[in-house]
């Protein structure tokens, strides 16, 4: 017997209407799962060719090598990386990563990076350019490997919506941004944190929180969703211990991976924290936009107005969390914690995207509202590229301040569009396509029954394995 699970073209408008294309949403009897090609497989194939279409898209930059930020084909061809300029220009080719080559990521982060860089110098007898071109081929390896873990632990995460995977694995924020830097790997982190929550596992969710929060910082930010999430539990008390089982076990993790650096080179570590508080308003932010367009209105350090702006969007989500119908979602406050982060950031690469794309995918799986996020993204995706083509070539440019200004709040709105989105589902719970399907599945009259998620396929199986609400 093979448990019901949600198809996307019953379950989704938009799907169904475009299933109509060919023969129209699946059949009351339609049993995915019975074959070698379940759902879980079907996502990380499309994944692969998601991955394997971004990697030639990088092509003519791979070519040239990346040679130079004032190449204007660079550009005008959106195949720009932080990955070869930083293997030449933080000095990683002579030197160990911050000992010798202080670089502005967090531990884990640098770790891949010293790995990636020894692997590229065994492969290539070239000099510098031809191995930063090879560190970017072992980097874009590494990274496609976290996609695909985030693929599975999406797809995983509620077993009775397997193909919200596909999200994922379609979608175009990670066909163009995967390889932009190694945010995949916290991503991939974070995603695994959740998935382990929702198995009660809260030893390994903590030490998936604590490793993302030593490859990226943003992961520790979901220790807040799962202190909400506690606290809206019917057994309060069992639910906070488990909580603080997570933040302890986050916390001593990013200890022990952060204190040998920190002993080794405190000066390389702390490169992180110096770089990051000493930043001023940068692509992507609105303070950039605002400051392209009308700078006087900004303060000389926008430190405090950072500050104050996420604890005041910070503030509104522990209240909407607190006076729910019903409790919300680890997922849904995930993304809005995370989303309202990116918002008020400093700076907002384009890469960041990919930080909310499981979440979204978890939160609101509904393509439509995914679509018109990610329309935004890839408005200002090019937007970007054409602004610093602009700003290498004056003379030529492509985009002018207002234009680029314009596309970064397009951005804003096509993410404020989803936020508000969950927002609506959280308060009313009616509304989420996700809750009906996170109770026991359907079982027969004699036998108790649960959804388990394989790698290609789901079945049921006895007795029921206890989960918490992602």
């Amino acid at each position: 017997m093979t448990a019901p699970i949600a198809f996307p073209s019953r379950d989704d408008p938009v799907v169904a209407k475009v299933s109509e294309i060919v023969g129209g949403p699946a059949g009351r009897r339609a049993v995915p799962g019975q074959g070698w090609w379940g759902p879980v497989r079907v996502a990380l194939a499309v994944a692969c060719v998601v991955l394997g279409l971004g990697f030639l898209a990088d092509a003519g930059c791979r070519a040239d090598g990346w040679s130079s930020r004032s190449d204007r084909g660079m550009w005008t061809g959106l195949c720009y990386s932080d990955v070869a300029f930083l293997y030449r220009e933080r000095g990683l080719a002579d030197g160990l990563v911050y000992r010798d080559a202080p670089v502005e990521y967090p531990v884990l982060t640098g770790a891949v990076m010293q790995v990636s860089t020894v692997l590229a110098r065994t492969v290539t007898g070239g000099g510098v350019q031809a191995q930063s071109v090879r560190f970017y081929d072992v980097t874009a390896i590494l990274m496609g490997l976290a996609a695909l873990v985030t693929v599975v632990a999406t797809a995983r995460t509620v077993p009775r919506r397997p193909w919200d995977a596909m999200l994922v694995a379609c979608s175009p924020v990670l066909l163009f941004t995967a390889t932009i830097n190694w945010d995949l790997l916290a991503v991939c982190l974070a995603s695994l944190s959740i998935y382990a929550w929702t198995r009660e596992r809260p030893v390994l969710t903590g030490l998936f929180v604590g490793l993302g929060a030593a490859a990226k910082l943003y992961p520790a930010v979901l220790l807040g969703p799962l202190l909400l999430v506690a606290l809206r539990a019917p057994d309060r008390g069992r639910a906070l211990r488990r909580f603080l089982t997570v933040a302890v076990t986050a916390g001593l993790t990013w200890v022990v991976v952060n204190l040998p650096v920190y002993s080794w080179a405190p000066d390389g570590w702390r490169t992180f924290f110096t770089y990051n508080a000493g930043r001023g308003p940068e692509f992507g932010s609105p303070w950039y936009a605002l400051d392209l367009l009308r700078g006087e209105l900004l303060p000389d350090d926008i430190n405090g107005l950072v500050l104050f702006s996420a604890v005041v969007l910070l503030a509104s989500i522990v209240v909407l969390a607190l006076v729910a119908p019903k409790r919300p979602r680890l997922a849904q406050l995930a993304f809005l914690v995370v989303a309202a982060l990116v918002l008020v950031n400093k700076v907002w690469s384009p890469q960041y995207a990919l930080w909310l794309l499981p979440l979204a995918a978890l939160a609101r799986p509904r393509l439509r509202d995914v679509l018109i996020w990610q329309v935004g993204e890839m408005v200002y995706f090019v937007a970007v590229w054409w602004h610093l083509a602009t700003l290498t070539e004056p003379a030529q440019p492509l985009i002018g301040a207002p234009g680029y200004a314009f596309a970064t709040a397009l951005r804003i709105a096509a993410l404020g569009w989803l936020v508000a989105m969950v927002v609506r589902d959280v308060l009313g719970p009616e509304h989420d396509p996700v809750r009906p399907y996170l109770g026991p599945a359907p079982s027969s009259s004699t036998t108790r029954s649960t959804t388990r998620v394989d790698l290609g396929r789901v079945v049921v199986e006895s007795p029921p394995e206890a989960t918490t609400s992602p």
